[in-house]
C-alpha cells in the first residue's frame, strides 16, 4: 500500500529519492520521509501529508549521501502524524526502516522489546524492526545482512523492508514477504521500490523479489538470498515502459489523461486478443489469440472469479459475457469475502483472479488459497485451474497463477482506475469469444457481427469524448454541492452503474450508490427527492423499455433523471431531464461506451468541488495488505 524507495549508487541520494516517491505517491500520501547515511550518521527527515511538505522541509539542503531510502505512507497502524511516517529508527538512530505492509504480530515483539529497555517513538508496526536489528547486531559479531535475516524470520505478516545502518554505509537491504518489492539495475548503481514507474525514469533493466527473498545492495553489485542464507541466482528483466508514459502530457490530471487514453487502449487490447482479419468464413480457426492452452478451457463447467473493487465490477461484467454468449455457469465473488469463505469445490472449474496491479493482496490469498485446496485431488477434473487478469504480468500474480492474460494498459497513476477497467472488460470479451469458439456456442456469423462491433468500438469512444467532455464538464456544476447520488442499469449494464458509482464516491466524495433498475421499487426509492440525481444507462436492447420504466418511477418522486442513451431516441428523450448521448452500439458491447460518461461525470464534480482527483484521501492505488 505505501511506497518505498531506495537508492545506492554514485550521485546524491536524496534527487533519486524525491523523484521516486513522487512517482508512488498514488500509493499513499499521509506522510513521507527519506533518510540517507552521511559521514557516519543516519539523516533522517519525516513530515505529515502530502510529499510538498517534505520537499519544502528539504529546500536548501545540500546532502551527498549516496545512499538512502525514502517512503510515502498509507497509515494503517497509527494516524497520519510525523511521529508515525517513515523511515523509523532504533533508539541509537543507527539503523533505518522503511516497511510496506502489516507486520501482525507488532504487538507481542514490541511489548518483548519494551521489556528490554527499547524507547518507541511511533504507534507503527514498522517500529520494531529497527530495534530487532539493532539488537541482533549488539549480540553477535554478524553482518547487516544476517541481521536482518535473522529479524525477518521472526515477522508474521505481508511486508517488504529496505533498511540502511550508519555502520554499514555502503550497504542496503531489502527484503520481500507477500508485497512487491522491485530492484532496478544500473551502472554502478542500483535502485529499490515497491513499484516500477519510480525505477522507469533510470532503468529499464529491473528484478522483482520473490517472496521469501533478500537483497544485499553495494555499489559493486547486487546479491540475492532466501530467508534460510542461501544465494541465490536471478537475472533481470527488461521493462518496455518509458519516462513520458508516466507524464501527465498537458492534462491537468493524470486520471484525465487516462480517461483519454481508453480508445488507445482498446485497439491495444483489439491487436493483442484478435485475429484481425477473421471473417465468418475463417470458422476453421479461433478468431482469439489469448495463447491459453486447450486443457485449461476444455469441458469447463463452472467459472469462479475472484477480485477487489473495480476489478470487481469488471468481473460481473465477464459474468455476463461468459454466462449469455459462451454459455458458462459463472460466480463473481468479492475476494476478501471468498478467502474466508469459498464456494465448495467442483469439477472442471476454472478460477479467474483479476487484479490490475497483480500485487492486491486478498486477491492473492483468495487464489493461494483456490491452489492449496485442489491440490491434494488426483482426479484431473478437480485439480485447480488457475488464470489471471493483470496489468503487470511480472508481478506477483504473475508467479502465482500459471496463466495470465495481460491488459495492456500501460501505467495507471490515477488512483481512480479508469483505463485499466476498460481493459479487464476487453480482456473478458477475448475471454467469452474464445470459450464460445471452442464450446461452438454461437454460429461464425453472430461471431463475426460481435467481432466487427468489437473492432468499432474505439473510433465510438473518440466520438463521447470529444463531443461530451466539455458538455459533461458543464452539467457537473449543478453537483458540486450535490449529497447523494443513485446509479442504475440492468443486464450487462448494470456493473457500469456500480463503478460510476464508485468513481464518484471515490473522487468527489458524494455518497453515490448503483442499483440494479428494476431493484428501485423494493426499497432503495424511499431515497429519492429532488435533491437525488438518478443516472440511468439507457441502451437499446433487451432491458431498454425496462430501464426506461423504472427511470420514470424515479421521475415521479421528483428526482433529476439524467440518461446515458444514444440521441436519436425519443422515447428517452422524452423521459430523461438530461441526455449523455453515446453511439449506437449493440447492447453487449455497450459497458465500453457507457462507462465513459460516468468516468468524466465523477471527474469534473470532483475537480469542480476542487479536490484532488489522483489522490483521494484514504486511498491507495493498490492494497497490498489486507
Amino acid at each position: 500500500m505505501c511506497g518505498i524507495v531506495g537508492y545506492i549508487g554514485t550521485q546524491a541520494a536524496s534527487g533519486i529519492l524525491l523523484e521516486g516517491l513522487r512517482k508512488l505517491e498514488y500509493r499513499g500520501y499521509d506522510s513521507a520521509g527519506i533518510a540517507t547515511v552521511l559521514e557516519g550518521e543516519i539523516h533522517c527527515v519525516r513530515a505529515k501529508g502530502k510529499l510538498i511538505n517534505l520537499e519544502e522541509k528539504l529546500a536548501g539542503e545540500d546532502n551527498p549521501a549516496r545512499i538512502g531510502i525514502a517512503h510515502t505512507r498509507w497509515a494503517t497502524h497509527g494516524k497520519p502524524e510525523e511521529y508515525n511516517a517513515h523511515p523509523h529508527m532504533d533508539t541509537a538512530k543507527r539503523i533505518a526502516v522503511i516497511q510496506n505492509g502489516i507486520i501482525e504480530n507488532y504487538r507481542d515483539l514490541r511489548e518483548e522489546l519494551k521489556s528490554r529497555g527499547c524507547e518507541f517513538r511511533s504507534d507503527t508496526d514498522t517500529e520494531v524492526i529497527p530495534h530487532l536489528i539493532a539488537e541482533q547486531l549488539a549480540e553477535s559479531d554478524t553482518s547487516l545482512l544476517e541481521a536482518v535475516r535473522l529479524v525477518v524470520n521472526r515477522l508474521k505478516g505481508a511486508f517488504a523492508i529496505a533498511v540502511i545502518s550508519a555502520d554499514y554505509p555502503d550497504e542496503l537491504i531489502v527484503g520481500r514477504q507477500q508485497a512487491p518489492v522491485v530492484l532496478g539495475f544500473g551502472q554502478g548503481e542500483f535502485y529499490c521500490a515497491s513499484d516500477t514507474p519510480a525505477l522507469v525514469p533510470y532503468t529499464r533493466a529491473v528484478l522483482p523479489l520473490e517472496n521469501g527473498e533478500l537483497a544485499r545492495m553495494t555499489p559493486l553489485g547486487v546479491e540475492i538470498y532466501s530467508f534460510d542464507g542461501h544465494r541465490l541466482k536471478k537475472t533481470p528483466r527488461t521493462l518496455n515502459w518509458n519516462p513520458v508514459m508516466v507524464e501527465k502530457q498537458g492534462f491537468k490530471h493524470f486520471m484525465l489523461k487516462e480517461i483519454y487514453e481508453q480508445p488507445g487502449v482498446v485497439r491495444a487490447c483489439l491487436e493483442a486478443y484478435f485475429d484481425g482479419e477473421w471473417a465468418a468464413t475463417d470458422a476453421d480457426k479461433s478468431p482469439t489469440h489469448l495463447g491459453l492452452p486447450p486443457e485449461l478451457l476444455t469441458d469447463l463447467q463452472h467459472i469462479q472469479i475472484v477480485a477487489c473493487g473495480t476489478s470487481w465490477h469488471a468481473g460481473l461484467v465477464g459474468k455476463y459475457l461468459i454466462e449469455q454468449v459462451a454459455g458458462v455457469p459463472t460466480t463473481v465473488h468479492y475476494a476478501s469475502e471468498f478467502r474466508y469463505a469459498p464456494a465448495p469445490i467442483t469439477s472442471n472449474t476454472l478460477t479467474i483472479g483479476v487484479t490490475q496491479s497483480g500485487e492486491t493482496a486478498d486477491t492473492l490469498a483468495a487464489l493461494e488459497m483456490e491452489k492449496k485446496r485442489r491440490s491434494g485431488f488426483t482426479q484431473p477434473e478437480l485439480q485447480s485451474r488457475l488464470l489471471g487478469i493483470t496489468n503487470r504480468p511480472e508481478s506477483s500474480l504473475g508467479d502465482l497463477v500459471p496463466h495470465i492474460i495481460d491488459t495492456h494498459a500501460g501505467i495507471e497513476i490515477g488512483v481512480a482506475a479508469t483505463k485499466t477497467f476498460v481493459a479487464q472488460v476487453m480482456a473478458f470479451y477475448a475471454l467469452a469469444l474464445d470459450l464460445t469458439y471452442r464450446r461452438t456456442a454461437k454460429s461464425p456469423e453472430q461471431l463475426e457481427e460481435i467481432l466487427i462491433g468489437l473492432r468499432q468500438l474505439p473510433a465510438q469512444m473518440e466520438v463521447v469524448l470529444e463531443s461530451q467532455e466539455r458538455y459533461i464538464e458543464e452539467l457537473a456544476h449543478d453537483f458540486a454541492e450535490t449529497q447523494d447520488f443513485i446509479f442504475l442499469g440492468r443486464g450487462i449494464n448494470f456493473p457500469i452503474a456500480l463503478e460510476g458509482a464508485l468513481k464518484l464516491k471515490e473522487i468527489s466524495y458524494i455518497h453515490a450508490e448503483g442499483y440494479p433498475a428494476g431493484e428501485m421499487k423494493h426499497g432503495p426509492i424511499a431515497l429519492l427527492d429532488a435533491k437525488v440525481p438518478v443516472v440511468a444507462i439507457a441502451m437499446p436492447g433487451a432491458v431498454y423499455e425496462k430501464v426506461l420504466s423504472n427511470a420514470q418511477e424515479a421521475r415521479a418522486r421528483d428526482a433529476r433523471l439524467i440518461g446515458v442513451t444514444p440521441m436519436d431516441e425519443q422515447e428517452a428523450a422524452d423521459t430523461f431531464d438530461t441526455l449523455i448521448p453515446v453511439p449506437h452500439v449493440d447492447e453487449l458491447l455497450s459497458p465500453i461506451l457507457t462507462v465513459i460518461p460516468l468516468q468524466l461525470l465523477a471527474y469534473h464534480i470532483a475537480a469542480r468541488r476542487g479536490l484532488d482527483v489522483d489522490q483521494p484521501r484514504n486511498l491507495a492505488k493498490s492494497v497490498t495488505v489486507e
